[in-house]
């Protein structure tokens, strides 16, 4: 193969950012709220890429991401390398700036250290600039928390990165760039002299990508725009990192908004405009759809793993808790599949206020999902199933009646709605098991249905995903009891559902 197509990683990979050391390449994006957070992936050709672990096992503070914070946790993270070390720095609006390092991309790493307080501080990164040994951090506001948009703050650094030696100024205000609002997602560079930010503004469905460049961290800057739409399909193609490669060539990692698919993630040429000149990103400033493949060494093709047999009860990589985990979610043992606890809970009547649904991103290629799942809990009331989850949502699964028997149930809720409703018929299923089915089709459009024994039967129509706030939908599995409940175990778990042979692929 000598060509490529975009996007080069097809499901939610927000905001990603990219770094290589020797012959790797080492991709992270946002995780927000869900746990385990901060996604590791290696690549040798930029092409291919595969998920080889998470640099953040839980979020802090533990109390406040005990239930599902979809707008909060992990935003826009930086990737680097420096001292023989990995470095990650993230911003959570809420509390301030992050950083995790580590000896070796797949860890250990260290857990997450408080580098700079305060509401509102979000997308940072960091620049040890060796032709000086200082070392600098820039990063952006987020109104939500600080009533602050549309500027970057630089501040400076100790070399080890432990946290800031002053306040920092304002070294780009947008509001004095006509257009260019809002400015934020600043990757920071030192390049032919001058220090590059490269920053997206525009919006994440409409924007571009900008390049700034100074000759002082601090200022003044001036402005281009390098990468924008133009006449293609490819809308707000910005936010992602800049890359070398051993032979020189230079390449672009960005993403572009996709609705219920979240930020799929395009590979793009890039070039400077002779010395002292400005970054020409895709073909003349517009995203390439097709292109000749970077000039490195062949690799297998690959993807970031989704099927899964649960080998002795573990989950694989590909997925994640929609808050921090508890002990006993999840239980291992000899066999193979996921023996989920049918957790009590409150809220058993909406899905999107359950930590304890394990999720992995919904294809944005038309695709078949499929899982078996038998629900060993013998509590009225308990349930288990697969969902398309968003901020609307829909389930199809097994529920245990309240004389005794196992149904079939297919259930959603709309947006704007507090509480789940029926999608289609219930009917028997005497044995406790099921396979279950998503088709989906372009648009992100869900086709349900069950195999009972008898072969495949639709079930309620078509359910459009939708995005959650800043994330795309997830695919999900879960088990869960009504709360209130006089019998089961001291934990709060009413029996268990296992789920087997989870696959996905192209329709």
């Amino acid at each position: 193969m000598t060509t490529y197509t975009n996007p080069v990683l097809d499901a939610d990979w927000s905001d990603p950012d990219v770094v290589r050391v020797g012959d790797d390449f080492y991709l992270t994006a946002s995780s927000f709220g869900r746990v385990p957070g901060l996604p590791l992936l290696h690549s040798r050709n930029l092409v291919d890429w595969t998920l080889v672990g998470h640099a953040l096992e839980r979020l802090d503070p533990e109390e406040e991401f005990a239930r599902p914070r979809h707008d909060g946790g992990v935003w826009a993270p930086s990737i680097r390398h420096h001292d023989d070390r990995f470095w990650i720095f993230w911003g959570d609006p809420d509390h301030g700036v992050f950083q995790v390092n580590a000896p070796d991309a797949r860890g250990p790493w260290t857990r997450p250290h408080l580098v700079k307080a305060g509401r509102g501080l979000i997308d940072p990164c960091p620049l040890w600039d060796e032709e000086t040994g200082e070392a600098y951090l820039v990063h952006a506001w987020a109104r939500s928390r600080s009533g602050v948009k549309n500027r970057l703050t630089g501040r400076r650094m100790p070399p080890a990165g432990p946290s800031l030696l002053d306040g920092g100024p304002v070294i780009v205000d947008a509001a004095r760039i006509p257009g260019w609002f809002p400015l934020e997602g600043p990757k920071l560079y030192r390049h032919d002299g001058w220090f590059w930010i490269l920053a997206p503004a525009g919006g994440v469905e409409t924007g571009w990508q900008g390049a700034l460049r100074s000759r002082d961290f601090f200022g003044p800057y001036e402005e281009r725009i390098v990468l924008e739409q133009k006449d293609t399909e490819v809308n707000g193609p910005h936010q992602g990192g800049w890359v070398r490669t051993p032979s020189g060539e230079d390449w672009f990692v960005h993403f572009q908004q996709r609705g219920a698919y979240g930020r799929v993630v395009h590979l793009q040429p890039m070039r400077w405009d002779g010395p002292g000149g400005w970054p020409v990103i895709g073909d003349d400033g517009a995203p390439v759809l097709v292109h000749r493949r970077p000039a490195l060494p062949g690799q297998p093709p690959a993807a970031p793993a989704t099927d899964d047999d649960f080998p002795g009860g573990r989950y694989g990589r590909q997925w994640q808790w929609t808050a921090n985990p508890r002990a006993g979610w999840a239980t291992r043992h000899s066999g193979d599949g996921l023996r989920l606890a049918c957790v009590r809970t409150s809220d058993a009547h909406d899905l999107r206020r359950l930590p304890h649904v394990l999720t992995q991103r919904l294809p944005g290629a038309p695709s078949v999902v499929e899982v078996d799942l038998e629900l060993a809990a013998r509590e009225p009331g308990a349930r288990a199933g697969l969902a398309v989850l968003g901020d609307a949502y829909c389930w199809i699964g097994l529920r245990r009646g309240t004389d005794g028997t196992v149904r079939l149930v297919h259930r959603f809720a709309e947006p704007a709605a507090d509480a789940e409703r029926d999608a289609g018929h219930s009917r028997p299923a005497p044995e406790g098991r099921v396979r279950l089915r998503i088709e989906t089709a372009p648009g992100a459009r869900c086709r349900f249905s069950h195999d009972l024994g008898g072969g495949f039967e639709p079930s309620g129509p078509v359910f459009a995903a939708t995005p959650w706030r800043w994330v795309g939908a997830l695919l999900g599995l879960f088990a869960l009891a009504p709360a209130g409940s006089a019998h089961g175990d001291e934990e709060g778990h009413a029996g268990a559902a296992v789920f087997t042979r989870f696959r996905i692929r192209p329709l």
